[in-house]
């Protein structure tokens, strides 16, 4: 079941016209929610990027789209799926069908699915860089858009070349996140993370494990422009998204990485999504 402008419907109910804006211009949005044991996992999290995303994009936000609001939407796409801890849950806001690149109206639908999930643990995850494409720097690419061909191709080369993620550049050669999420380095007790300007996706997790490091003394938390020689440098590496929260980085190239700070972190931030 899915929730289509706060109907539930089957999949198969759902029409979307030729003239939907998200398939023809990517005139969308998306945040993609974890909901464990009944919980919308950082949900004021995800409701404040949201809002904040659709006035950037000059999106019209209903009266009605309160944080308790979707909150209520997002659990009741759950009640009649097949009963799991885990979901992955994407709310997706779009611009109402009409216009060319100018719209007829700044009116939006949102629609709603899940689907259960189990949580990835730390296996092994190999990455390289996807340098065919770059992931422009500036502030519209911190928001979830529609279009993510960028990350659709890297994700084919991740494929063809026996990879599990891939690393996106910026037209600065800078490192800028991975496929589906942001990116740590670890060195010596120095943690680094791409600064925003850098294009990367402005992730709710991203937020929380720095918000983890900033309270504690061992460690020092740098958001900044980083070198793709670093990368071989680093002692640990790690990526973070919402559904799977830390992944940790096993190998690049011929550098193989540790876990232990990586663990560490990832065990406060469990301890985060379950109690916060």
């Amino acid at each position: 079941m899915i929730n289509f402008n706060g109907k539930i419907i089957s999949v198969q109910e759902l029409q979307l016209s030729k003239d939907n804006r998200a398939f023809k211009y990517g005139d969308g949005i998306f945040e993609t929610v974890r909901v464990l044991n009944s919980k919308v996992v950082f949900i004021e999290d995800h409701y404040f990027r949201l809002m904040a995303s659709m006035r950037m994009l000059r999106m019209k936000i209903p009266m009605n789209f309160t944080l308790e609001f979707l909150q209520a939407e997002i659990l009741r796409v759950i009640e009649d799926l097949t009963k799991s801890e885990n979901y992955r849950v994407r709310l997706t806001v779009y611009r109402k069908d009409g216009g060319l690149y100018n719209p007829l109206s700044n009116e939006i639908d949102y629609l709603i699915d899940a689907i259960p999930f189990s949580p990835k643990e730390n296996e092994i995850c190999k990455i390289d860089l996807y340098k065919d494409f770059y992931n422009y720097s500036g502030l519209l690419s911190t928001i979830k858009t529609t279009n993510r061909m960028l990350n659709t191709l890297a994700a084919i080369f991740a494929d063809e070349n026996d990879l599990d993620n891939c690393l996106l550049l910026n037209e600065r050669k800078g490192v800028v996140e991975a496929i589906n999420g942001n990116l740590f380095i670890i060195k010596g007790s120095i943690i680094k993370t791409p600064a925003l300007t850098e294009g990367c996706i402005k992730g709710i997790i991203r937020k929380k494990v720095i918000d983890i490091l900033e309270k504690n003394s061992n460690y020092s938390i740098e958001e900044t422009i980083i070198s793709p020689f670093e990368l071989q440098k680093a002692d640990e590496i790690f990526i973070t998204n919402a559904i799977n929260g830390i992944q940790s980085v096993t190998s690049y190239r011929k550098k193989v990485f540790t876990r232990k700070i990586t663990n560490k972190i990832k065990s406060s931030l469990d301890l985060l999504i379950i109690t916060g």
